[in-house]
């Protein structure tokens, strides 16, 4: 909910409501040892899916932390982050800078295996068709030792509060039938119980079930409702091991280490 009201603040609003706005997640960081987190990321190279992330400045501060990061998106425009120049520097955190890249989350050949030695993504997995194939290729790109953050959003903060958990064995089911992000079996779940009041973007159910068929190209959709327990199954699937699992009002929050 907080991405979509800081989208409509962006266009409509001066930049002090924006600070407010990002304000709210302050009091709501997870337990979490700073001294993981300083030996987890301190100078070390990595990758954001999807991003930057207000997560990753206020509430798990990694920005300030990091060597060198790239920000990867799947398209040169989303709703999210707008225009994006690939190759461009974009600034994280006091003089801090990522480079753009655009690519396909679960097929990212682009990038060489073992390239970074940690990869993080806030609000981003749950808008794949695939999550499980995404996850993989975030392995790959990740070096032995290295982690992974997920951050997801809890169905209770957001339009999705009314619709069930998505079981891993559907999960599962998508990654062996090797599913594209063209894919919209989920989409009479999502017409069904959509809460269209908690999505201003959305309009209304006609224009939103426009813009769902329309999925490929603007990324909208959560294909899947995860939880902590979910999140787990998926790291250990591949044999990632969980080191850190927390959550707050909004979002879910895992860490895992890579074992190659």
């Amino acid at each position: 909910m907080l991405i979509y009201l800081k989208t409509l603040l962006k266009k409509t609003c001066p930049n002090f409501l924006l600070i407010f706005v990002q304000s709210l997640r302050l009091p709501l960081k997870p337990k979490l040892n700073k001294k993981l987190l300083e030996s987890i990321f301190d100078n070390k190279e990595g990758i954001e899916i999807g991003g930057p992330s207000d997560n990753f400045r206020y509430v798990l501060p990694i920005y300030e932390y990091i060597e060198t990061l790239d920000v990867l998106n799947f398209s040169n425009e989303t709703i999210w982050e707008g225009q994006i120049n690939e190759g461009e520097k974009i600034e994280l955190y006091k003089n801090k800078y990522a480079a753009q890249i655009i690519g396909e989350t679960t097929n990212l050949d682009k990038i060489n295996s073992d390239s970074y030695d940690f990869v993080i993504s806030n609000n981003c997995l749950e808008h794949s068709a695939n999550p499980l194939k995404g996850l993989e290729e975030w392995k790959r790109m990740t070096r032995n030792n290295g982690h992974i953050l997920l951050v997801l959003p809890k169905k209770e903060s957001n339009f999705d509060w009314k619709r069930p958990f998505t079981p891993f064995e559907v999960i599962l089911e998508k990654y062996n039938n090797d599913i594209g992000e063209d894919d919209l079996s989920s989409l009479e779940e999502i017409l069904k119980y959509h809460d269209l009041s908690k999505d201003p973007l959305a309009g209304n159910l006609s224009d939103f079930k426009e813009r769902s068929l329309n999925n490929f190209k603007n990324r909208g959709l959560h294909h899947h409702v995860f939880n902590l327990s979910s999140m787990d199954e998926m790291f250990n699937f591949f044999g990632i091991d969980v080191l850190f699992k927390s959550e707050n009002k909004i979002d879910y929050f895992i860490i895992g280490k890579v074992n190659k």
